[in-house]
């Protein structure tokens, strides 16, 4: 809770993630896999301006127009792929809701989507937070880099070890996941930077101390 105090008070709370619906989050948690959120927005935006952003509509376009839409993103030609699986699945085996893909639960619906082809633990876990509002941290390479240069996890550390350094140290609050994931990779992108960190002006530097 120091780091995340130390965050929130030095950016504030940072109101993601940008969408307008759960939908919307889903479809962008696929579509940000290596890829900035500047470009992601573009992707989607073409789908909007297009009426497509919707489970029928999307799940009926073919697959290379799909492609030619979310371009913007970068690897489009795969996450089209990625998509068209997510699709398949809450279409077919929810019609098209996510109401009822997250009715079963938080373990279930995470099992459910991690054995969707290309929908890996940090895709999936943004969705079950940001789309489904469930208790469930969000690790990613900001996460890592960030701790890790604190000595607050080893070199050699997986996913699930650094999730559950989270979740067994913080209230399983959804809200407060959402918050401490946002300002995570608000630091990483501002300050702790995979090149030439800018420590002295990091509102965690004292962690060093």
């Amino acid at each position: 809770m120091e780091v995340f105090e130390k965050l929130y008070q030095h950016f504030g709370p940072q109101n993601w993630w940008p969408a307008e619906t759960p939908f919307e989050v889903c479809v962008g948690a696929i579509l940000t896999q290596n890829a900035s959120w500047k470009n992601v927005e573009k992707a989607i935006n073409n789908l909007k301006q297009k009426d497509l952003l919707d489970p029928f509509k999307l799940y009926e376009l073919p697959i290379n127009a799909l492609a030619e839409l979310i371009r913007p993103c970068g690897f489009y030609n795969l996450k089209a792929k990625r998509l068209k699986n997510f699709l398949k699945v809450l279409v077919e085996e929810f019609n098209g809701d996510l109401e009822k893909l997250f009715a079963l639960g938080l373990e279930k619906a995470r099992e459910k989507l991690l054995r969707i082809k290309g929908l890996g633990k940090e895709t999936v876990d943004s969705m079950l937070l940001y789309a489904g509002n469930f208790p469930i941290f969000v690790v990613d390479a900001y996460t890592y880099r960030i701790f890790f240069r604190h000595g607050l996890i080893p070199e050699e550390v997986t996913y699930d070890e650094i999730q559950e350094l989270f979740m067994n140290n913080l209230e399983p609050d959804p809200k407060l996941f959402n918050e401490y994931h946002a300002l995570l990779v608000k630091c990483g992108k501002t300050y702790c930077k995979r090149k030439e960190p800018l420590c002295e002006k990091c509102p965690l530097k004292e962690l060093k101390e």
